[in-house]
């Protein structure tokens, strides 16, 4: 079975990516929804979290607007908070893993944000990297609700430059022009990476040793 890590800056066009994936029949573990539910179901997360942030949960539930506040811009809150949902993160995705080995699965695709600068790359065998002009990522990021120039300025400072993640990539798939071509350039990358012998590939140095 193939791993196919597919990663990309805010506002590239990932999750249209991972969409497509799913149209070609591949199947896509979606690191970000997998938080999402961790903040709403997991009894066990929230309550960590609640420890690590007195006030955040409510009723049960994660205030995600007020967690949000109270990482912005704190280097220090963020990485406590990644600390508790990044490991459980990782052991869904092996679950999901294991499962499609046991399918017999020839792809699968895992859909992780911070792919690189976290170290997943190394449980891959070939990496997909979108990209779209700066102007078309700051459209599309500046339209998202609650979004501002300073909060996208923000996240992009915690991301991999985008250039390094294109020579890091063993794909990139344009997405500022339109669906089409990215369609048909997924298209002819799922054929390519069923055909590739499994390979994990090596740790890169995390971001900070970039900047």
């Amino acid at each position: 079975m193939v791993v196919l890590g597919l990663t990309g800056s805010i506002g590239m066009g990932k999750s249209t990516a991972a969409r497509h994936l799913r149209r070609l029949g591949v199947r896509v573990h979606d690191a970000d929804a997998e938080v999402h539910r961790l903040l709403r179901e997991d009894r066990a997360a929230i309550a960590a979290i609640g420890s690590a942030f007195p006030g955040v949960v409510r009723n049960g539930r994660v205030d995600r607007a007020e967690l949000g506040r109270r990482v912005f811009g704190d280097g220090a809150a963020l990485g406590r908070l990644e600390a508790l949902l990044h490991p459980r993160v990782r052991l869904v995705a092996a679950r999901f893993l294991r499962r499609a080995a046991a399918e017999r699965l020839p792809l699968v695709a895992l859909d992780i944000p911070l792919l690189f600068e976290t170290g997943g790359e190394r449980g891959c065998d070939t990496v997909v990297v979108v990209n779209a002009p700066g102007f078309v990522q700051t459209g599309r990021v500046l339209d998202r609700p609650g979004m501002t120039a300073a909060r996208l300025a923000a996240i992009q400072a915690r991301q991999m430059p985008d250039a390094v993640k294109q020579r890091l990539a063993d794909f990139i798939v344009p997405t500022g022009l339109d669906r089409r071509t990215a369609l048909q350039a997924l298209a002819r990358i799922v054929t390519l990476a069923r055909q590739r012998p499994r390979r994990r590939r090596p740790q890169v140095r995390r971001y900070r040793e970039h900047a």
